[in-house]
Parts: structure tokens; C-alpha cells; sequence
């Protein structure tokens, strides 16, 4: 994905999960590849010693797994996360980049 790995790209992105009434938990644990997924509760728990580039590479892995209501989400953070979950995987041709809106 071609976006700029900021701050700011990582509260929209919280902003995504919690108008999917998802809540995020930063803290500290053994997990194997970085995140935990507690999908009855709807928390996702991601280790609070990763930067910001790994927080958001984290939630950006997360995202396609779990159930997000569409009708839950406004429709700038619906067109953003229906651009989320289309963008190609880095397994089908990593020369292709795509522009992302911020």
C-alpha cells in the first residue's frame, strides 16, 4: 500500500475500528505475530512495544479477518475501508502500487 506511515494514518485507522465498534488494547504480552483477536468481545489487543509503522501494519493484517458491519461505518470511513480490504496482497504482483486517500 502507498501511504505514508504517520500518527495520523494510525487514528484513522482506530477511528475505522471503533465505528466497528472494535476496541483496540495496546499492551504487552507474548504473542506470536504481534496481535491477539477477541472476537466475542470485539477487542483486538496489539503489543504496545511496536512502533507506529507496526501498529498499523498490525491492524491493516487484522482488518480483512474480522466482521465489520457496513451500515455501521460513515460513509467516508465505508469508501476508506472498502479501499482497505481491495488492495491487492503483496502475493498476487508486488510491482503494482495503488494510491490511497488519507
Amino acid at each position: 500500500m502507498s501511504f505514508k506511515y504517520t500518527p495520523n494514518t494510525l487514528k484513522k485507522l482506530e477511528g475505522l475500528y471503533d465505528e466497528a465498534r472494535y476496541i483496540i488494547r495496546y499492551e504487552k504480552g507474548n504473542f506470536n505475530s504481534g496481535y491477539c483477536i477477541l472476537e466475542e468481545r470485539r477487542v483486538v489487543v496489539i503489543n504496545k512495544f511496536f512502533s507506529v509503522e507496526g501498529r498499523i501494519n498490525a491492524l491493516l493484517e487484522i482488518l480483512p479477518t474480522i466482521k465489520i458491519k457496513e451500515e455501521e461505518l460513515s460513509g467516508e470511513m465505508l469508501r476508506w475501508y472498502k479501499q482497505l480490504v481491495s488492495e491487492p496482497t503483496a502475493d498476487t504482483d508486488p510491482t503494482i502500487q495503488t494510491q490511497m486517500d488519507i
